[in-house]
């Protein structure tokens, strides 16, 4: 276990040098720079005051030596300021991380819980009326764009019925009961959370789908019932541990990209979180913040990965962590 993590924490570390190089190179070689924003917002600055500006923040020097000069302080825990906040990235990224865990990891939560269930429902009645309605709402779902669910839910319950906010998060007040600051929280939540979960919810219900009645025509299924297994036992027992293991990789490469992907619900919604973050700061050509905030959502997509493979041998004994047949 510890040699395979050593080599998957290797692994990660590989790939996000070399991803922080390919980012820090697309962006700084897109049109202008900080200095260039600075003049458009300053007609009064000389050519003069903007080279000593690159000089002073080291946009002068060739696009490599700047990646190496960036990538030194990183080592050494500091990635640098964000120029459109005067903060620390780290410090501005840090509660929109948080903001974004709370919204994917709430929606992901609900669509898991709600899909694995139907799917398995819909398998167990392929081509049933319930099958044909299930299969219905799930291709509804995966076709309908985030942002006209999003419009759909705030016109309906936001503005028409009035019963909770239409976007933003709760900031209550000092002093507030924990319980009254935590319904807040939650109203807020609500719409954000429903759209991310509808958003997941068909796909989730069409792969367990299709992986359960894959199983459910093997040959061991067929003689657990003719043993006299009871139904619930051949289902959950046998078919469904089976059926989750290729599940198990949408659903952790899937909660990955939510970390930076919530983009369109996050802005319908006016959500501070990551999505919105690396957006801005890419048409801000806040190099530090888009940087870091991408490398943070290439992280999270290798940890779902790693997650997935911990979880095929917590469900499959016959996967050895080191991915040989036991």
């Amino acid at each position: 276990m510890s040699r395979y993590l050593a080599a998957r924490a290797a692994q990660t570390a590989v790939t996000l040098v070399l991803m922080s190089f390919v980012v820090y190179v697309l962006i700084g070689l897109m049109p202008g720079d900080p200095i260039d924003m600075m003049i458009a917002g300053d007609p009064q600055m000389t050519s003069a005051d903007a080279a000593r500006l690159r000089a002073v923040y080291g946009l002068d020097k060739p696009l490599f030596e700047r990646y190496l000069a960036w990538a030194l302080q990183a080592l050494q825990g500091n990635f640098g300021y964000s120029r459109s906040f005067a903060q620390p990235v780290l410090s501005v990224l840090w509660p929109r991380l948080l903001n974004t865990v709370v919204l994917a990891g709430t929606a992901f939560v609900l669509a898991t819980a709600i899909a694995l269930p139907l799917g398995i429902w819909a398998a167990t009645r392929p081509r049933s009326r319930t099958d044909y309605l299930i299969n219905l709402l799930c291709f509804a779902g995966i076709s309908a764009p985030p942002f006209w669910l999003a419009l759909l839910f705030i016109t309906f319950f936001a503005v028409f019925l009035g019963w909770l906010p239409a976007g933003g998060m709760a900031d209550p007040r000092p002093g507030t009961p924990w319980f009254t600051a935590l319904g807040e929280q939650l109203r807020h939540l609500a719409l954000p959370a429903a759209t991310l979960t509808l958003v997941q919810l068909g796909a989730y219900t069409r792969y367990m789908r299709g992986a359960m009645i894959e199983i459910l025509r093997q040959d061991y299924i067929r003689t657990a019932r003719a043993k006299g297994a009871p139904e619930r036992t051949v289902l959950w027992g046998h078919a469904f541990s089976n059926a989750l293991a290729p599940v198990l990789t949408v659903l952790a490469l899937s909660f990955g990209g939510l970390v930076s992907g919530a983009l369109i619900t996050e802005t319908m919604f006016a959500w501070p979180g990551m999505g919105r973050a690396i957006y801005q700061a890419i048409l801000d050509n806040d190099y530090n913040l888009a940087l870091v905030g991408l490398l943070i959502a290439t992280l999270a997509t290798m940890a779902g990965n790693l997650a997935a493979d911990l979880g095929y041998v917590w469900i499959d004994p016959r996967v050895s962590i080191a991915g040989d047949a036991r």
